[in-house]
């Protein structure tokens, strides 16, 4: 059925040199602030203010050509604009703009609506020879954004926020098909109208769009009920340099390879995803949030991996390790407050569902965990973690103000690994970067064969901190690789991850993602520089 609905507008943009919304920032709590200041001192590092940017690169009958395809009200070369469509959320790239550094900013902003607009632009783009960078939500935290631009006659990000639609639902088959300009809020919005949900709720959520979460193969913190991004789409229609591509006429086949499985995790390289069709559930009824203490990581992880060799896995399932659980980051408004408990590690378990699903999932799971030797400590602590999960990337912002660099790297890897690669990255990260530095990870994706670990990193700044960090990325990379993980779970490989993934791949790996590439963006216009080795 055609439906062709918009959300009501609730998503406003973010803020050029920090997370999310500027009106949800907010300084650290007084609790946090003492903890920070204990362990690094405080150094006020406020960020320079209006940041200026170099002028735009595009000629005068570049740009008019354009305007002639989208509309000359949507193709904007202010500075306040441009701003705005600048790099990413790692933070490299918040460093970098807070310090004054915005070179990466496009010449202009270009905003489509619809598959012809966006195929007329990469036909232009191919003409004149400019790169273009689909902007989506700005959340990447790979360097996805920052393209290259040596040898073109200028960068224009492509920014998809006119295309908010709901095409088309099918209750029967219960897929839905949307526009990848929707940000998450938006896009649950429109299927709440109709008793829908997609479920995937990634920390990005508030401001990333449906159609970023298709190019970054995306995995959401209801991933164990409702699965990764990647698992709810079922097709997608995607503009190339070299024509339009419609894939997926049926739920599964055997026609061939799956070349949907080529744009999912492509990363804007390989063309400008125009739709997508997902997989939707029925909006759940009952809810119920609780938490579990462990003795151990490793006690808590053993037991994350019964649960999903059973099939008895909740909607959410969540574990910090032990330093994660002390500093009570599962709640980040109560940083620097007492966890709750005395010592070991918190679990968060979660049910979405109809009443009688919801309990009998529930009790099921309890009769695993209390097997187990889990500590159940009740609602409380499932409630706040829900209440407070996408609030953390506005902490990094807080901290970042003091003069503590914070930043997260992540990986998944199979059970018989997880330990090892948990002790190396550790290891790889604190004598990368020296004392004081504190090393948090938790488990929040899980698979009958492995699970994904998400480590969070807090340090000094010092005098040089983009590079500080990125050798201590670096010496964590390899570690993950020599420990058998992959590169990434979910944040994607940007730019940052490119040295890595060919070493993942291997050369033969390497030459079927470059002949991709070559077969559909001959010219190489697509976010040059990103994802291809």
């Amino acid at each position: 059925m055609t439906v062709e609905e918009r959300p009501d507008p609730t998503v406003g943009e973010m803020h050029p040199q920090r997370w999310g919304d500027p009106a949800a920032a907010a300084p650290l709590s007084e609790a946090a602030r003492g903890l920070v200041e204990l362990a690094f001192g405080l150094e006020q590092r406020p960020p320079v203010a209006a940041p200026e940017l170099p002028p735009p690169a595009l000629g005068a009958d570049l740009l008019d050509g354009l305007r002639a395809l989208v509309g000359a009200d949507h193709v904007h070369t202010d500075d306040a604009t441009r701003r705005l469509r600048t790099r990413g959320k790692s933070t490299p790239d918040l460093l970098r703009a807070r310090s004054g550094d915005l070179a990466d900013a496009p010449d202009a902003v270009v905003r489509p609506d619809g598959p012809a607009q966006v195929a007329a632009v990469l036909a232009y783009a191919v003409e004149r020879h400019f790169a273009v960078v689909p902007f989506g939500g700005g959340t990447s935290v790979t360097g996805g954004l920052a393209a290259r631009r040596e040898g073109y006659a200028g960068l224009v990000s492509l920014d998809l926020v006119r295309m908010k639609r709901l095409l088309a639902l099918d209750e029967t088959s219960m897929t839905a098909t949307l526009e990848p300009g929707l940000r998450g809020p938006e896009a649950e919005q429109l299927l709440a109208r109709h008793g829908l949900t997609l479920g995937h709720y990634p920390q990005s959520f508030e401001h990333a769009t449906i159609g970023g979460f298709a190019a970054t193969r995306s995995s959401g913190q209801a991933s164990a009920g409702y699965g990764r991004f990647d698992a709810m789409v079922v097709g997608l229609t995607v503009a190339t340099p070299r024509g339009p591509l419609v894939l997926g006429s049926a739920p599964a086949g055997a026609a061939g390879p799956d070349l949907r499985q080529l744009l999912l995790g492509s990363e804007g390289t390989l063309g400008v995803i125009t739709s997508v069709t997902v997989r939707v559930r029925r909006a759940p009824t009952a809810s119920a949030y609780e938490g579990w203490r462990w003795r151990s990581f490793a006690d808590g992880v053993a037991a994350m991996r019964t649960l999903a060799q059973a099939g008895l896995l909740p909607t959410v399932l969540r574990l910090g390790d032990e330093t994660e659980t002390a500093i009570n980051l599962a709640e980040p408004g109560a940083i620097g407050a007492a966890a709750g408990g005395a010592g070991g590690c918190l679990m968060v378990t979660g049910y979405e569902g109809e009443p009688a699903t919801v309990r009998a999932r529930r009790v099921a799971v309890t009769a695993v965990l209390e097997g187990l030797g889990g500590t159940p400590l009740g609602e409380e602590p499932g409630r706040s973690w829900r209440a407070g999960r996408f609030a953390a990337p506005y902490l990094r912002d807080a901290m970042l103000d003091v003069g503590v660099l914070v930043e997260t790297l992540e990986t998944a890897t199979f059970w018989s690994r997880a330990p090892a690669v948990y002790d190396a990255v550790r290891s790889a990260l604190t004598a990368s970067l020296g004392e004081p530095t504190m090393v948090l990870c938790h488990v929040s994706h899980v698979y009958e064969t492995g699970c994904s670990l998400y480590f969070t990193v807090a340090t000094r700044q010092g005098e040089r901190p983009v590079e500080r960090w990125l050798a201590a990325k670096a010496a964590a990379s390899d570690a993950l690789l020599a420990a058998g993980a992959t590169i990434t779970h979910h944040h994607a490989v940007g730019t940052d991850h490119v040295p890595w993934l060919a070493r993942e791949l291997g050369p033969v790996g390497v030459g079927i993602l470059r002949a991709v590439k070559a077969e559909l963006d001959p010219t190489g216009i697509l976010n040059p520089g990103v994802l291809v080795p």
